[in-house]
């Protein structure tokens, strides 16, 4: 059978995203193999094949007896695949511009930083000027020189030091 031709315009990834949502382990193996052999994927749409992909496997593991994990541990899910799949590092912090709609998040959009991440800033900062074969821009340079000697960047603030 010839492969569909996915295109982001046709948002079959609407039913893919549906799909796995209702996903369980005995369900799981053709759908992986639906989203990889039966698609000619474009650039985009391959994003959505994976991502569903990874959604429907979390939501059929989670199906298991081993399953039942809470909106906390779904969190930490998240950030350990952003950890392992685009090695993004802790410190970080994730921004939902929707919560300023509500005025009881304005503390959210406070530019602070915890005394923890202003200490690994300062680590990094120094460990950078260390590092024999780096050698960036004399603007990036004067910026970790700064933030290694303490100045907060960009306007932040550090918590309980304001």
């Amino acid at each position: 059978m010839a492969k569909v031709i996915a295109r982001e315009e046709m948002n079959l990834q609407e039913g893919w995203y549906a799909e796995a949502r209702d996903m369980d382990m005995q369900k799981l193996p053709e759908f992986l193999r639906h989203l990889t052999e039966d698609f000619d994927h474009d650039y985009g749409t391959i994003c959505h094949a994976l991502t569903a992909g990874a959604i429907a496997t979390c939501w059929a593991m989670n199906d298991t007896e081993q399953g039942g994990i809470t909106g906390f541990q779904a969190g930490a899910i998240m950030w350990e695949f952003m950890k392992h799949w685009n090695d993004v590092k802790a410190p970080a912090r994730l921004l939902q511009y929707e919560d300023m709609l509500y005025p009881q998040y304005a503390d959210r959009f406070d530019k602070l930083i915890s005394k923890e991440t202003w200490a690994y800033l300062q680590q990094r900062a120094k460990e950078k000027l260390r590092e024999k074969d780096s050698s960036p821009v004399a603007a990036v340079r004067l910026h970790w020189q700064n933030i290694a000697q303490g100045q907060i960047p960009f306007g932040y603030k550090v918590e309980n030091e304001q």
